[in-house]
């Protein structure tokens, strides 16, 4: 199974089941939102919210000082921010992200994130979406006998695949994240499915 450099770095970081509390980072631009997810993350005493940002430049701020292991992240934040330039910054850090948002993005997108829980959501969606990453993110076997329907997880592509080899007509999972992201922000992604 591939696992992508990201959870590796943070698998190596934590310590092993029953350890430490998992350490949570929410990047969230609505402060009600926010004080609502985070009652809900820390209503499971295993998750600890180390703090809550609402754009990227607080984000990478927390992030430098508390080394979180998993980021929920709205993908539209204050002050013209998004959730993909937050992901791509903790990703690089080691930091798992799980985005959070009212509109999921139109294409998987497992080098940036482990998946994406939709707005609206309940306590159970919540609580449920955490203990699957945690269990990603701890490299432990999911077996949990039913997911959130508003509850996506992304399939890491097999193999790498180098620039040279990339065409235009690749499978969305194989394309470079910097080709998927422009995609999506010039409107084609619609168009390949």
């Amino acid at each position: 199974m591939f696992i992508p450099a990201f959870i590796r770095k943070v698998i190596h970081r934590i310590a092993p089941p029953g350890g430490e509390m998992l350490k949570i980072l929410i990047v969230e631009d609505d402060s009600q939102l926010a004080a609502t997810l985070q009652y809900l993350v820390e209503d499971n005493p295993r998750y600890r919210v180390i703090g809550v940002a609402d754009d990227a430049a607080g984000a990478l701020g927390i992030v430098a000082r508390e080394q979180p292991d998993l980021a929920l992240i709205d993908l539209h934040l204050a002050r013209g921010s998004t959730g993909f330039s937050v992901a791509a910054r903790l990703n690089e850090d080691g930091v798992a992200c799980l985005f959070v948002s009212g509109k999921a993005p139109s294409f998987p997108m497992p080098d940036l994130a482990l998946g994406c829980l939709l707005k609206p959501f309940t306590g159970n969606d919540v609580h449920r979406a955490l203990a699957m990453a945690e269990d990603l993110i701890r490299g432990r076997e999911t077996l949990r006998p039913r997911m959130p329907e508003n509850l996506t997880f992304y399939e890491a592509a097999a193999e790498p695949v180098a620039a040279e080899e990339q065409t235009v007509f690749m499978p969305v999972a194989r394309r470079s994240l910097t080709q998927r992201l422009r995609r999506w922000i010039s409107g084609e992604a619609h168009l390949s499915r």
